[in-house]
């Protein structure tokens, strides 16, 4: 008896007389000798029938037996499991009865994963137990799929990692793997930035977000949803048994010889989960100051403020406007052998050669206030911090700005002057504020009018007036409005570019600050002492330049309060 209580596979062989004890003593030599398992060296030495074996293995974990050489398995139940799941967790659906799902496993730990198939599937599983050759030749018979040899615990463990197909599985012959990579493929040959796979109620919907805006690409029966959102899972690091907590992964790819970095976010709904890819290219990431739209004048004001010795340089916006991608231009622009930069980040999106970057892991720790503390250790010239989210961390900040460092930084608001605002909300004193911040930047991106489709229009008074024009203040001025064409897939634009709202801090606006200024006063000081173009204007000019059109301006501009 073994110490849990249960007979070993050699003793119930023995009992039931398949083998004796010579046959025994041989089986455990060559399990030794090739490191297998004992009901594998009986088979190999021909000293048991596999069968018998398997038959054994079942009654010893407490499993029915199957012998799936007799009888025929109904094309509905195999409809229950997908090739693409049935490939993954080694197991073969071979009759439903009472909803319950019955599947046929080659090893005994396999069962331990029913569970987890049960949240997926959305029904009970249950395990019985077959001859390895006999469910290898049912996958092929039935999924055109070799079933290797099954392994111990959870396949979504064993396969966490896996970029591409496990090793038993022809890549070319598992639809869903050609599926998602296909997915991926589309998305950037359309230049998305994210990949939305939205589990509806009677399909599975993939929109990509494309300059900006979503549309829909694909819309896949239910029965995908399953198989397309654990393979996601898999391929991310995530645990497919999990669907009732939001989750986060990360995948790297390699597209038409491209490194591809992927952050993947998992949110339960009413349907199923909605999981959302970020791709990031690790090639075009990286862009240069002069590619992110920058007026002549604001490019100016930008490289003398990111040239001084220290201060906080904070640039702010909502998500997905384009702060990082400004942040990293700058750092580039400043990243010299006799110039240390350290940066804290959440997650690091793109790797700078020559920049120390730190990311954040609040699980052990690691926050942003953490990291920055440390990082005046190491005597940097210039810090980035990805985002000032606290008091702690926006009071640290400052420290390392008054003691001679160049900070640059993000927040979330809607302008430049409610930055200012928005610190002293935090916490921290109007006096520190004035005394270390040097500039500040908001920033939307707009996308660019199609060269090959936009049309010139006159736009009548009322959309003029929208933006703070008037038609005499356009005499002689062409403006274009978006067509739609085959080169920009009938959207009327291609590519996206930066307006900004740069605010540069003066005498009089620290004077303000101290006395702790409403933030329309702020503006207004910004406007007509500092030289602030406001968004609206900013735009309004690009427009006017023919890069973009005024329904576009006036799309992400909208409803925002802003002095033209």
């Amino acid at each position: 008896m073994s110490q849990s209580g249960r007979l070993k596979l050699g003793d119930l062989l023995l009992q039931e007389g398949v083998i004796d004890t010579v046959a025994v003593d041989q089986a455990l030599r060559y399990q030794y000798e090739h490191k297998v398992r004992f009901g594998e060296a009986l088979v190999a030495l021909g000293l048991a029938d596999e069968v018998c074996v398997a038959r054994a293995l079942a009654r010893q974990a407490d499993l029915p037996f199957v012998d799936l050489s007799k009888g025929k398995i109904r094309p509905e139940v195999l409809a229950t499991i997908d090739r693409a799941v049935a490939e993954e967790y080694r197991m073969l659906p071979i009759k439903i009865s009472g909803g319950v799902v019955f599947v046929a496993i080659a090893d005994p730990v396999d069962a331990l994963n029913a569970d987890s198939l049960s949240f997926l599937l959305g029904r009970e599983v249950r395990c019985a137990l077959a001859a390895p050759s006999a469910l290898r030749a049912a996958f092929k018979t039935h999924y055109d799929l070799e079933a290797g040899p099954a392994r111990p615990g959870s396949p979504a463990r064993a396969a966490a990692a896996a970029l591409a197909a496990p090793p038993e599985v022809d890549e070319d012959e598992a639809p869903i793997i050609r599926l998602v990579t296909q997915l991926a493929e589309n998305a950037l040959k359309m230049r998305a930035s994210d990949i939305h796979v939205e589990s509806f109620e009677q399909r599975l919907r993939v929109r990509y977000r494309v300059d900006g805006v979503c549309r829909e690409v694909a819309s896949y029966p239910k029965h995908l949803q399953g198989p397309v959102l654990s393979r996601l899972k898999i391929m991310s690091g995530m645990d497919i048994a999990e669907k009732r907590q939001p989750q986060d992964g990360r995948i790297n790819l390699k597209i038409d010889g491209r490194d591809i970095d992927v952050r993947v976010s998992a949110l339960p709904s009413t349907h199923g989960e909605s999981i959302v890819l970020r791709l990031l290219d690790k090639e075009t990431g990286l862009v240069s100051l002069e590619r992110l739209g920058f007026h002549p004048d604001d490019m100016k004001r930008f490289h003398r403020i990111i040239q001084r010795p220290n201060g906080i340089f904070l640039v702010t916006g909502p998500t997905g406007s384009g702060k990082t991608t400004t942040l990293y231009a700058g750092l580039k622009e400043l990243n010299r052998p006799d110039v240390k930069i350290i940066t804290a980040e959440n997650p690091v999106e793109y790797h700078l050669p020559g920049v120390n970057q730190a990311e954040v892991q609040t699980r052990v720790g690691m926050t942003f206030a953490r990291i920055l503390r440390a990082m005046l250790r190491q005597a940097p010239n210039i810090i980035l911090v990805g985002e000032i989210r606290d008091r702690e961390t926006a009071e640290i900040a400052i420290q390392a700005a008054l003691t001679g460092h160049l900070v640059f930084s993000t927040l979330h608001t809607n302008d430049a002057p409610s930055a200012i605002t928005r610190l002293i909300d935090m916490g921290v004193k109007p006096f520190l504020v004035s005394s270390s911040v040097q500039a500040v930047m908001a920033q939307r991106l707009v996308r660019r009018l199609c060269p090959e489709c936009k049309a010139p229009y006159h736009p009548p008074a009322s959309e003029l007036k929208a933006v703070g024009l008037a038609a005499e203040d356009v005499p002689d001025v062409t403006l274009y409005r978006a067509v739609g064409c085959a080169a920009c897939e009938q959207t009327g634009y291609r590519g996206r570019q930066g307006i900004f709202e740069l605010l540069e801090m003066n005498s009089e606006m620290r004077n303000l600050i101290h006395r702790m200024a409403s933030t329309s006063r702020l503006r207004e000081a910004a406007v007509l002492a500092g030289g602030m173009v406001t968004l609206l204007r900013d735009g309004v000019r690009k427009a006017l330049a023919g890069s973009t059109s005024l329904d576009e301006v006036l799309r992400v501009t909208y409803g925002e309060e802003m002095l033209v």
